[in-house]
């Protein structure tokens, strides 16, 4: 009887307290651990947000602020803001941070990429954000160029280390072309591009900025491993931006990120489920849920929806369409979906074709997001996903190959 009460109470705090709780440490907790060795004797200056926290939900601002072998001189804040207290797209001002008394400079205003003056009075640029595996959002902007400021300013780039939360083998979209790079696809790499982003800042430093490249540590997890999405971490999840509010809203980010882009079809942002639907005033829900599960689209199941958003597209309409459900990850190609969403529009709706009828004023954004103009004309031509899927997948390999020198983890 002792036995079967022992085994209850393991399984009862297993559901608690995953079994990956606390085992798997991000670069933070490595660093702490090692006493912030590395950072002894030198002026540091950290680049993070809300996201940069240890495994105590503790800031990494304060942690270094508060060590008393490190001397942190300044901050310096992504889109967001360092403390999370701005809008997405709104600039960021440079400021005093109100707990530390830091200066806080911007890197989403006047300018993205850190001056000399911003870099004067450090010796070593720390990065401790948590991204979410897709080209498209800032963050990975933020460090590529910081990492080209540092080699530029001779000064340390360390990345203290944190998880992909699509994990380490999703590899989707095509990389992208020069017309097409801005701080929405900086680099030439896919669209998921299957790397945390110590692996990530490696390759950029040894590929893209070969003739100057940065000195540049990583600091690397423990117990991290390739097959891992976040829930499979144990890691708690700080919001990354104010529309991913939990780790499964990275993995419904790419499954609709670019078709947002055109503001034509309610996303799910401004209603409960960012990313996760798709909808407008004119699909007739049932029809168009039983059209896309004909598809059977692999490890993917679309549910009838109705709706009012609060707020941003289709606000305060009842709207109706679908919502995504993933139900089987590995087997998901998640990038792929919108444009099947995009195709079943133009097969059930004729008159409601998306690039027929969404302001044209937003191709730019969409052409930078796919990181080709390509994908857009050719699909627009016969709204056929099968039209541009080899063009999306045509890099997928080749990058794979190259990536895998660049892999800290198994």
């Amino acid at each position: 009887m002792k036995n079967f009460k022992l085994l209850i109470t393991l399984f009862t705090l297993s559901l608690v307290f995953p079994l990956n709780a606390q085992r798997i440490k991000t670069g933070i907790e490595v660093l702490k651990s090692q006493n912030f060795k590395i950072l002894e004797g030198k002026r540091v200056g950290l680049i993070t947000n809300p996201t940069g926290i240890d495994n105590n939900l503790t800031s990494t601002v304060d942690i270094l602020n508060n060590a008393p072998n490190v001397n942190l001189v300044a901050l310096y804040g992504p889109e967001h803001g360092v403390r999370g207290d701005i809008h997405a797209g709104d600039k960021v001002d440079s400021s005093v941070d109100a707990a530390t008394g830091l200066p806080v400079h911007s890197l989403y205003g006047a300018t993205r990429k850190p001056t000399p003056e911003m870099l004067k009075d450090i010796d070593v640029l720390v990065y401790d954000i948590q991204d979410i595996g897709c080209r498209s959002f800032t963050y990975i902007s933020t460090m590529g160029v910081a990492m080209e400021a540092a080699a530029e300013n001779d000064k340390e780039f360390i990345v203290l280390d944190r998880p992909n939360p699509l994990g380490g083998n999703k590899v989707e979209g095509n990389l992208v072309e020069d017309p097409y790079i801005s701080f929405v696809s900086q680099f030439k790499i896919p669209y998921l591009y299957g790397l945390t982003c110590g692996e990530l800042a490696l390759l950029i430093n040894k590929e893209f900025m070969s003739e100057k490249p940065c000195d540049l540590k990583v600091v690397k997890m423990k117990k991290w491993k390739r097959k891992m999405t976040y829930e499979d971490t144990g890691l708690q999840w700080v919001p990354s931006s104010p529309h991913i509010p939990h780790p499964h809203s990275a993995v419904f980010y790419p499954i609709s990120g670019i078709l947002g882009e055109l503001g034509y079809m309610s996303i799910g942002v401004g209603y409960t489920i960012p990313f996760q639907m798709f909808a407008a005033p004119w699909i007739k829900a049932e029809e168009f849920a039983q059209r896309m599960n004909q598809l059977n689209l692999p490890g993917i199941k679309f549910r009838p929806i109705h709706l009012k958003p609060f707020y941003s597209v289709g606000k305060g309409e009842h709207l109706q369409g679908v919502q995504v459900h993933v139900v089987n990850y590995k087997k998901a190609n998640l990038s792929e979906i919108q444009f099947y969403i995009m195709q079943e529009v133009a097969n059930l709706y004729p008159d409601k074709k998306i690039f027929d009828n969404c302001n044209k004023s937003r191709f730019n954004m969409f052409d930078k997001v796919s990181g080709s103009n390509y994908i857009r004309e050719k699909f627009s031509q016969n709204n056929n996903w099968n039209d541009v899927k080899d063009y999306w997948n045509k890099d997928v390999a080749d990058f794979m190959k190259l990536s895998k020198k660049y892999y800290l983890y198994k």
